[in-house]
């Protein structure tokens, strides 16, 4: 059998103004930014998920297929979480939330909805700040992910689906139905790093698994679509961190190192 290989994953969103919705995400979560050619890094601790905001002119039509859930300690922690983000140019949506509802729906300053969940979410328990990317797609595309990230299912209900790296750290879910028709390339994605290995035998793992192989990105990047039609770019990670440190398999980017494709 074919070890599984060490694969990074970071979400990349297109901004306007990638260096600026960087700096607010980095100070939100309590992260450092670095600046690479391919956009702006927010990287996390082990097990979190990296963020990445590329430079785009692309224009946001309707709601994103991906969104943030950030996870409170107690309601006051909640409160100082929303009240940080308003101060640094987020805003409160109306999604059609009910009052009783203990979650905060918010948009960043380039209107990307993100959630601030109440303090005793059972689900998101342990999982850190970032605790959740919420993901619009189905159960064949939760169970592509599981195998591509080799990651356990810890939810399987009702259509819905969750992944979580063995070591903890943020989910990855997906809603289920009704999912919204793919009709244009989406603006936020999954950035997948291979630390060891081929590229080339990678894609044909993924392919194998149900993701269609879309282009040769350069510079040992490709991009393919999972069976949702959501694209998501491939590439090999460097050896070594921007402060000189070996990088090791684990989720989420170590040491500054950067992405290859937007």
């Amino acid at each position: 059998m074919r070890e599984m290989p060490s694969l990074l994953l970071a979400v990349t969103f297109d901004a306007h103004e990638p260096a600026r919705l960087a700096r607010f995400w980095a100070t939100v979560l309590g992260r450092e930014v670095v600046d690479g050619p391919h956009g702006a890094l927010v990287s996390g601790p082990d097990t979190h998920v990296d963020l990445r905001f590329a430079l785009s002119g692309s224009v946001k039509v309707g709601p994103n297929r991906v969104h943030l859930h950030l996870t409170s300690a107690s309601p006051a922690v909640q409160q100082h979480t929303v009240a940080s983000a308003l101060e640094l140019g987020a805003h409160h949506l109306d999604v059609g939330q009910l009052p009783e509802e203990g979650h905060v729906v918010m948009a960043d300053p380039e209107g990307n909805e993100f959630c601030v969940i109440e303090a005793g979410n059972s689900f998101l328990a342990g999982c850190g700040l970032l605790g959740e990317v919420a993901c619009d797609g189905t159960r064949e595309a939760g169970l592509f992910w599981a195998q591509a990230l080799g990651w356990p299912l810890v939810w399987d209900e009702n259509q819905e689906t969750a992944v979580q790296s063995p070591r903890g750290g943020t989910k990855v879910a997906w809603g289920g139905p009704p999912v919204a028709p793919t009709l244009e390339r989406s603006r936020q994605r999954f950035h997948l790093a291979l630390t060891d290995g081929d590229v080339g035998a990678e894609v044909d793992r993924l392919v194998a698994l149900g993701a269609t192989r879309l282009d040769d990105a350069g510079g040992n990047a490709v991009e393919l679509a999972d069976p949702d039609g959501n694209e998501f770019c491939l590439t090999l990670a460097g050896a070594i961190g921007a402060h000189g440190q070996h990088r090791v398999p684990c989720l989420g980017s170590r040491d500054g190192a950067q992405w290859g494709c937007g």
